[in-house]
């Protein structure tokens, strides 16, 4: 089975498109760090908040080097907890949205994805029908995707 990190904005976009479970669907099971949950935790007012305590598919691990997290002073700590989880257990995957948090990631030479990296694998396996209607919806739920990246993703997985 594939080891793989989430950071929160992923979680995020998913949860508001209710759509959480094609994480499970594509991989079985994925890590966050507890500075991730705490951020979920912090949007329990949300209509889009979930429990993640009761996915048994979701594992809370703590990183084991917390001193590490510290030497990331532009990143919040679920994006710093994240790089250092992904980083301690070898991750296969590490899935964050933020431009910073990517490079820090592939400076430390792990494979990224973000929220529309797994909606495209999502469509490839088959596990969505239509990635448009999603990307329409993920940005009238502010979060904000160029019309020039929807048109660019559309056509690379042959939708209009």
């Amino acid at each position: 089975m594939h080891k793989i990190v989430s950071n929160t904005t992923p979680l995020i976009s998913l949860l508001k498109l209710s759509k959480l479970d094609i994480l499970r669907e594509l991989y079985g099971y994925v890590l966050i760090p507890t500075a991730v949950y705490k951020e979920i935790e912090a949007g329990k007012h949300k209509s889009y908040y979930q429990d993640l305590l009761k996915l048994d598919w979701i594992k809370i691990t703590p990183v084991k080097d917390e001193q590490a997290v510290k030497y990331f002073l532009d990143l919040d700590e679920g994006e710093a907890e994240a790089i250092v989880l992904a980083t301690e257990i070898n991750a296969d995957l590490i899935i964050l949205d933020e431009k910073l948090g990517r490079f820090y990631a592939k400076h430390a030479e792990l494979n990224v994805s973000g929220t529309i990296g797994v909606l495209i694998k999502a469509k490839r396996e088959g596990i969505i029908k239509e990635l448009k209607p999603l990307l329409i919806e993920l940005t009238s739920k502010d979060v904000w995707i160029s019309d020039k990246l929807i048109s660019e993703i559309l056509s690379q997985i042959g939708e209009k």
